[in-house]
């Protein structure tokens, strides 16, 4: 029972960091407006930076086999290309509002919803290890998610849904760590199969997402001011991912 309270504690506090996206609500609305389009940044550089500097390392890491983490990443690039399909048959291609949100919005969620599963696995994993074990990878899962966090909440509200229901959307997602979490220690397996799949899997979502649904969204915006400041978050939201990896 004490790992069980210790896992599902600190899966808990991993899905509240979704709500970091409430300090917007003492923004007013012209100044998010403003400051959307650079967290839409950060969150390709968060993505990217996590693809390439975390997960794909991860994936082929003790592994002698490196067409299979490569196979899995073009898996999850294909899946997402033909998930956003679907999104965009049935998408009525309205202006961006909270009842019509671009499909990238949607995409965002999904590829959440498996990056904070495979976070739950991780983390009950962990603790199954040990307790020491499982605090620190809590730790170094919640220094990750911060970031990319405030840069998805940015992403969602600028595909169109509004700030409530962003967050609202992002707790929900969020709560796939507990489900991920639950699945390890009810059947008390060892998540690594389970995890060389989905590592890459989701990596090839993030890249997928970030180079062909979020990074044309800044092109669009082509004023120096606003392309320099897209850079520079672009480049935080790559070295914060980068920083982390001494933390971890």
């Amino acid at each position: 029972m004490l790992i069980w309270a210790y896992t599902l504690s600190g899966v808990v506090i991993v899905s509240l960091i979704s709500l970091v996206g409430i300090v917007t609500l003492f923004f007013n609305k012209n100044r998010l407006e403003k400051m959307l389009i650079y967290l839409v940044s950060l969150s390709a550089g968060t993505l990217l930076g996590d693809a390439f500097i975390h997960l794909i390392p991860e994936a082929l890491e003790d592994t002698e086999n490196t067409l299979s983490p490569s196979i899995f990443i073009l898996v999850g690039i294909l899946l997402f290309f033909l998930l956003e399909k679907l999104i965009h048959w049935r998408h009525c291609h309205e202006v961006a509002c909270d009842k019509h949100p671009h499909p990238f919005s949607y995409m965002i969620l999904f590829g959440d919803s498996i990056h904070n599963f495979i976070d739950g696995l991780i983390i009950a994993a962990s603790f199954l290890v040990s307790i020491p074990l499982g605090i620190a990878t809590t730790i170094a899962v919640i220094f990750h998610e911060i970031p990319q966090e405030i840069g998805d909440f940015g992403s969602l509200v600028y595909g169109g849904f509004s700030k409530l229901r962003a967050l609202v959307l992002n707790l929900l997602t969020a709560l796939a760590a507990i489900l991920g979490a639950i699945l390890v220690l009810v059947l008390n397996f060892s998540s690594e199969n389970l995890v060389k799949f989905l590592v890459p899997f989701a990596a090839g979502g993030f890249i997928y997402i970030a180079l062909s649904d979020l990074i044309p969204e800044l092109k669009k915006h082509s004023e120096i001011k606003k392309t320099l400041g897209q850079i520079v978050m672009f480049i935080v939201g790559i070295g914060i991912m980068l920083t982390l990896v001494f933390f971890e």
